[in-house]
């Protein structure tokens, strides 16, 4: 391939760069897709959770050949504090959509990426894996190809989609190297169990999944936990801030197996039989993570090289904003009238397909997840309001009000403490 030219070269065969290669190659476009994994999804360690509109964005009625797992109707958040866990569980069975495309999925990365990958190969994409790119071909302060694999690549645009510490974005000068607060570490683990016996424990019908978000896993530390059912196996996984966890003294392999026995967690797992064991990087500013450009001329980069993950508390997107960014990518190849105005066109696509705009409503979470006392301090006070609340030894209980201000004083707290993070909280939403 030393020889050819091509229309598109694509670095990574994840969400984003799978999308932008299928979208060129229906249209025509020689397009080039290298990943460093022996197979596509091979590196990632994403919880798994995927919204359809995006895929839907890149193909209607592309949802309902995917490789998907369970159809996502409930939502989850758990607490833990010790050996105690608050859940909240909101079901909702128009999230299924009966006679149409659900909301959202669980997926494993594993599966779904080498047939998203499949489908852009059906459009004429080519997609090579077992490849490092090493680096960008510049000639007079255009790019114009990559050096991958002792070989020298051209291509009109290179496409960087290589994952949160995007080496290809260093080399073409848009990003500098990932300082530790903007990144969590993510340990993931997937656990082989029968599908009825997923069905049973939480609660689903056939086909229904559940996603759920949880405090108070960390010991303290900013980050949280995230539980996943998939057809057979359900995807476990923990993220936690780098700067901590070395201050903190205990290894992540310690901390996560902590959180695999705790009471409320480990009956989930019983019989399970982990079949995936991974660790990553996770981008956590949302909006304000964003390189200053995305693009200069002959190269762009999208997914979550870019930056495009919103942590929600509740909630996580990055499957979704990471398709949204190849489909923009494609789209402004496409549309711009010269390979110079390819970048600024794929700044107005992002704009066009709704994704800065996405990212820029959510902005305010990444200050309400600051707050320290929610990954610890909290999570112990609603363990202990629902341990007063519940607990019955025939003796005549307190006042309500009186009951709450025991607990808080109990966890050192003061309402100055308490007002200021509502504040912070109220401000950041």
């Amino acid at each position: 391939m030393g020889d050819e030219n091509f229309d598109a070269i694509v670095i990574g065969a994840g969400p984003a760069g799978i999308a932008c290669a299928y979208t060129l190659a229906k249209q025509g476009k020689t397009v080039l897709v290298i990943e460093r994994g022996d197979s596509a999804g091979s590196k990632n360690v994403t919880g798994g959770r995927f919204y359809t509109y995006a895929l839907e964005m890149v193909d209607r009625g592309l949802t309902a050949e995917a490789a998907l797992e369970r159809k996502v109707t409930h939502e989850q958040i758990m607490m833990l504090s010790g050996n105690r866990a608050i859940s909240v569980d909101y079901y909702d069975p128009s999230f299924n959509r009966v006679g149409g495309t659900a909301q959202s999925f669980t997926i494993l990365r594993a599966v779904f990426d080498p047939w998203f990958a499949g489908k852009a190969e059906e459009m004429g994409a080519t997609v090579v894996c077992g490849i490092r790119v090493d680096d960008v071909i510049e000639k007079e302060g255009k790019i114009v190809g990559v050096i991958a694999g002792g070989d020298e690549m051209y291509a009109n645009v290179v496409v960087a989609a290589d994952g949160v510490n995007s080496f290809i974005a260093q080399k073409a000068g848009l990003i500098k190297d990932i300082e530790s607060h903007a990144v969590a570490v993510g340990v993931k683990e997937i656990i082989e169990l029968p599908a009825q016996t997923i069905e049973q424990r939480f609660n689903l019908k056939s086909e229904e999944g559940a996603a759920r978000l949880i405090l108070g896993c960390t010991e303290g530390i900013h980050g949280g936990g995230f539980l996943y059912t998939n057809k057979e196996s359900i995807s476990l996984g923990a993220v936690f801030m780098p700067e901590e966890v070395a201050r903190h003294g205990r290894s992540l392999p310690e901390m996560f197996q902590e959180f695999k026995m705790h009471p409320a967690i480990c009956p989930l797992l019983e019989g399970g039989k982990t079949v995936e064991y991974g660790g990553h990087l996770v981008a956590e500013e949302g909006y304000r993570g964003i390189p200053k450009k995305l693009y200069r001329e002959g190269f762009l980069v999208c997914g979550e090289a870019a930056g495009f993950v919103v942590n929600l508390g509740y909630t996580i997107r990055g499957l979704d904003l990471a398709v949204l960014s190849g489909l923009a990518a494609a789209k402004a190849i496409l549309e711009a009238a010269s390979p110079a105005k390819v970048g600024p066109a794929y700044m107005q696509q992002l704009e066009a397909v709704k994704l800065l705009p996405i990212m820029r409503a959510l902005d305010g979470f990444t200050d309400a997840l600051d707050i320290p006392n929610l990954f610890g301090t909290y999570p112990k006070v609603a363990a202990d309001l629902f341990q007063k609340l519940y607990a019955v030894d025939g003796s005549v209980p307190d006042h309500l009000r009186k009951q709450i201000w025991g607990v808080v004083k109990g966890n050192k707290l003061t309402l100055r403490q308490l007002f200021a993070d509502g504040i912070r909280g109220m401000k950041a939403l």
